[in-house]
């Protein structure tokens, strides 16, 4: 079953339920999905649809980042609910044994060795996470082996 199929049976559930939260958030992602079909000019794929439900899991994180630290609470446990929900759509997160490994073969691949060449590992390792990893994390672990840490 596809991304957009599930969240359609998943939509029809909550209002069923009366999941007022869920179904909000759900209606998003698909307003959101509609909006990049639109942008693409033809129907979704899985694979757009992933790179839509990242996007919209990578703004919950940051609106958390900058609720918590402002002392809004009630907000924060709302973006974590509304993540809650999203991450149910993404395929399962790689470990960081997985993200450093793919992380080392990229830049054995690129034959980077400086921070300057950072680009270009970023560049080869992303396509491969498609979604399953935070590009924060990514980022770091590319910074810490240019940087020579842990060969």
């Amino acid at each position: 079953m596809s991304i957009l199929d599930r969240l359609k049976r998943d939509m029809i559930e909550a209002t069923k339920a009366r999941e007022s939260e869920r179904l909000g958030v759900i209606r998003f992602v698909r307003s959101e999905m509609k909006n990049r079909a639109i942008e693409l000019g033809r129907d979704l794929k899985d694979e757009d649809a992933l790179e839509v439900l990242a996007r919209v899991a990578k703004r919950h994180r940051e609106a958390i980042d900058q609720f918590g630290p402002a002392g809004r609470d009630d907000l924060v446990v709302r973006e974590k609910a509304s993540l809650a929900v999203v991450s149910q759509y993404l395929p399962e997160q790689l470990s960081e044994d997985e993200i450093f490994s793919l992380v080392k073969e990229a830049v054995a691949e690129s034959g980077a060795t400086s921070l300057r060449e950072m680009g270009l590992v970023m560049k080869a390792v992303m396509p491969k996470m498609k979604g399953r990893a935070d590009g924060k994390v990514v980022k770091a672990m590319v910074q810490k082996q240019l940087a020579g840490g842990e060969n």
